[in-house]
Protein backbone atom coordinates (compact mmCIF):
# COMPACT_ATOMS: atom_id res chain seq x y z
CA UNK A 1 0.00 0.00 0.00
CA UNK A 2 1.47 3.05 -1.15
CA UNK A 3 -0.48 5.61 1.22
CA UNK A 4 -2.36 3.25 3.95
CA UNK A 5 0.29 3.81 6.79
CA UNK A 6 1.51 0.61 6.08
CA UNK A 7 5.10 1.50 6.33
CA UNK A 8 7.20 4.74 6.52
CA UNK A 9 8.82 6.59 4.02
CA UNK A 10 11.81 8.33 4.79
CA UNK A 11 13.78 10.79 2.73
CA UNK A 12 17.62 11.96 2.87
CA UNK A 13 19.66 14.72 1.90
CA UNK A 14 23.32 15.54 1.90
CA UNK A 15 25.72 18.30 2.94
CA UNK A 16 28.71 18.89 2.41
CA UNK A 17 30.89 21.66 4.58
CA UNK A 18 34.66 22.56 5.42
CA UNK A 19 35.31 23.31 9.14
CA UNK A 20 37.93 23.63 11.49
CA UNK A 21 38.00 21.79 14.92
CA UNK A 22 39.88 21.00 18.27
CA UNK A 23 38.96 18.54 20.50
CA UNK A 24 40.16 20.22 24.28
CA UNK A 25 41.92 17.92 26.32
CA UNK A 26 42.16 15.27 23.19
CA UNK A 27 45.11 12.63 24.30
CA UNK A 28 46.28 12.64 20.78
CA UNK A 29 46.93 14.85 17.58
CA UNK A 30 42.63 15.70 17.68
CA UNK A 31 44.24 17.91 20.36
CA UNK A 32 45.55 20.77 17.41
CA UNK A 33 43.42 22.79 15.69
CA UNK A 34 42.90 21.57 12.47
CA UNK A 35 40.45 20.89 9.56
CA UNK A 36 37.92 18.74 8.09
CA UNK A 37 35.38 18.22 4.54
CA UNK A 38 32.13 16.84 7.00
CA UNK A 39 29.33 15.08 5.53
CA UNK A 40 25.91 15.61 6.80
CA UNK A 41 23.29 13.07 6.21
CA UNK A 42 19.96 14.26 7.40
CA UNK A 43 16.79 12.14 7.42
CA UNK A 44 13.39 12.89 7.14
CA UNK A 45 9.64 11.52 7.70
CA UNK A 46 6.32 12.83 7.99
CA UNK A 47 3.42 11.37 8.96
CA UNK A 48 1.86 11.58 5.42
CA UNK A 49 2.99 12.63 2.31
CA UNK A 50 1.74 16.05 0.38
CA UNK A 51 -0.56 16.66 -2.20
CA UNK A 52 2.32 15.83 -4.48
CA UNK A 53 3.38 12.51 -2.98
CA UNK A 54 6.61 13.91 -1.47
CA UNK A 55 7.81 14.16 2.71
CA UNK A 56 9.30 17.45 2.17
CA UNK A 57 10.41 19.23 -0.95
CA UNK A 58 14.18 18.72 -0.92
CA UNK A 59 14.75 22.31 -1.61
CA UNK A 60 12.95 23.27 1.31
CA UNK A 61 15.11 21.05 3.38
CA UNK A 62 18.60 23.12 1.46
CA UNK A 63 17.20 26.38 2.36
CA UNK A 64 17.00 25.71 6.03
CA UNK A 65 19.25 22.88 6.73
CA UNK A 66 21.88 23.67 4.41
CA UNK A 67 21.05 27.52 5.03
CA UNK A 68 22.02 26.53 8.65
CA UNK A 69 25.33 24.83 8.19
CA UNK A 70 26.25 27.57 6.05
CA UNK A 71 25.60 30.38 8.13
CA UNK A 72 27.08 28.83 11.25
CA UNK A 73 29.78 25.91 10.46
CA UNK A 74 30.71 25.96 7.04
CA UNK A 75 34.26 27.86 6.77
CA UNK A 76 34.50 28.44 10.35
CA UNK A 77 36.12 27.22 13.67
CA UNK A 78 33.89 25.12 15.73
CA UNK A 79 35.56 25.34 19.59
CA UNK A 80 34.08 23.70 22.69
CA UNK A 81 32.56 26.81 24.57
CA UNK A 82 35.18 25.89 27.72
CA UNK A 83 38.33 25.52 25.27
CA UNK A 84 40.81 28.39 26.68
CA UNK A 85 41.36 28.94 22.67
CA UNK A 86 37.56 30.06 22.47
CA UNK A 87 38.85 33.18 24.29
CA UNK A 88 41.19 33.79 21.88
CA UNK A 89 38.28 34.75 19.36
CA UNK A 90 36.59 37.03 21.52
CA UNK A 91 34.38 34.91 23.25
CA UNK A 92 34.30 34.52 27.04
CA UNK A 93 35.38 37.14 29.58
CA UNK A 94 38.31 38.36 28.30
CA UNK A 95 40.06 41.51 27.66
CA UNK A 96 40.78 43.03 24.38
CA UNK A 97 43.13 46.01 24.42
CA UNK A 98 42.96 48.76 21.72
CA UNK A 99 44.42 46.48 18.41
CA UNK A 100 42.90 44.53 16.49
CA UNK A 101 42.26 41.29 16.80
CA UNK A 102 42.49 39.56 13.55
CA UNK A 103 40.42 36.36 14.79
CA UNK A 104 37.63 38.43 15.88
CA UNK A 105 37.17 38.53 12.25
CA UNK A 106 37.11 35.19 11.87
CA UNK A 107 34.05 32.37 11.72
CA UNK A 108 33.61 30.36 14.97
CA UNK A 109 31.06 28.60 16.74
CA UNK A 110 30.55 27.41 20.16
CA UNK A 111 29.23 24.07 21.20
CA UNK A 112 28.66 23.20 24.95
CA UNK A 113 30.95 20.13 24.07
CA UNK A 114 33.48 18.81 22.07
CA UNK A 115 32.56 19.11 18.61
CA UNK A 116 33.36 15.52 17.72
CA UNK A 117 31.17 13.61 15.01
CA UNK A 118 29.00 12.54 17.77
CA UNK A 119 28.34 15.85 19.37
CA UNK A 120 28.17 17.18 15.77
CA UNK A 121 25.83 15.06 15.25
CA UNK A 122 23.77 15.19 18.37
CA UNK A 123 23.11 19.30 18.16
CA UNK A 124 22.31 19.14 14.30
CA UNK A 125 19.44 16.50 14.95
CA UNK A 126 18.28 19.13 17.88
CA UNK A 127 18.51 22.15 15.37
CA UNK A 128 17.44 20.89 12.62
CA UNK A 129 14.14 19.60 14.48
CA UNK A 130 13.50 23.33 15.45
CA UNK A 131 14.39 24.41 11.74
CA UNK A 132 11.35 22.09 10.43
CA UNK A 133 8.92 22.82 13.50
CA UNK A 134 6.33 24.60 11.18
CA UNK A 135 6.64 21.89 8.27
CA UNK A 136 4.65 19.71 9.96
CA UNK A 137 8.54 17.45 9.26
CA UNK A 138 10.42 15.25 11.72
CA UNK A 139 14.08 14.61 11.62
CA UNK A 140 14.76 11.17 12.70
CA UNK A 141 18.57 10.92 12.25
CA UNK A 142 21.18 12.80 11.38
CA UNK A 143 25.21 11.25 10.34
CA UNK A 144 27.78 13.00 10.30
CA UNK A 145 31.69 11.42 8.29
CA UNK A 146 34.46 13.48 9.95
CA UNK A 147 36.57 11.52 7.01
CA UNK A 148 35.38 9.14 4.72
CA UNK A 149 35.64 6.32 7.12
CA UNK A 150 34.85 7.78 10.25
CA UNK A 151 31.10 8.25 11.10
CA UNK A 152 28.68 9.22 13.75
CA UNK A 153 25.31 9.46 14.09
CA UNK A 154 22.27 10.40 16.20
CA UNK A 155 18.85 9.60 16.16
CA UNK A 156 15.17 9.53 17.45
Amino acid sequence: MVNGKLHTITIMRKFGIDAGHRLWQHEGKCKHLHGHRYEFQVWFTAEDLDSIGRVIDFSEIKNKIGGWLEANWDHGMILNENDPIAKLWGWGDIEHSDELNPLDEMKSFLLPCNPTAENLASYLLKIANELMLDTGVKVTKVGVYETPNCMASAEL
